[in-house]
C-alpha cells in the first residue's frame, strides 16, 4: 500500500483504536485496526503486517493467547504487548512468549514515534518517505 510500512493493532476499546489508527497515520504507517484476534490474524492473511501492537487484556483471545497463535502460525512480526498494567510478572510472561517490547498503554502515545522507528522493518520519517 503505497509503499508505506504497514502495522496492525489489536484492542477492544474502538475510541482507543480511532485514536491509534490517526496517530500511526500522522506517523506515516498505514494502520490496520483489529478489534478481537480473529480480525488480527485475517489481516494477516491478507496484508503484508511489518509490526503489531497488541493489547494485554482482551475479551475472548487476551493478549498472551494471541502471541502464543502467532509463534504457532512462525509469524517473523515484532510485536509490542500494550498494556495498562505495569507488572514485571506480565512483562517477562510477554516476553517469555514472543513479545518483543512490553508497553504501558500510558506512555504509548508519547514513544510512538521511537517505537516506530526502532521496531519498524523500512525506514520511514514522519512524512511516511521511506
Amino acid at each position: 500500500m503505497d509503499g508505506k510500512p504497514q502495522v496492525a493493532f489489536l484492542d477492544d476499546d474502538p475510541r482507543l483504536r480511532s485514536l491509534i489508527a490517526e496517530e500511526l497515520f500522522d506517523e506515516g504507517v498505514q494502520p490496520f485496526a483489529c478489534s478481537t484476534g480473529q480480525e488480527l490474524f485475517d489481516c494477516l492473511d491478507v496484508e503484508k503486517v511489518d509490526l503489531i501492537l497488541l493489547d494485554l487484556m482482551m475479551p475472548v483471545m487476551d493478549g498472551l493467547t494471541c502471541l502464543r497463535h502467532l509463534n504457532q502460525r512462525a509469524e517473523k512480526i515484532p510485536v509490542l504487548l500494550v498494556t495498562s498494567f505495569n507488572d514485571e510478572a506480565k512483562r517477562r510472561e510477554a516476553i517469555d512468549n514472543g513479545a518483543t517490547d512490553y508497553i504501558i498503554k500510558s506512555d504509548l502515545f508519547e514513544r510512538l514515534p521511537e517505537l516506530l522507528d526502532r521496531y519498524l522493518i523500512k525506514p520511514r520519517n514522519r512524512n511516511g518517505m521511506a
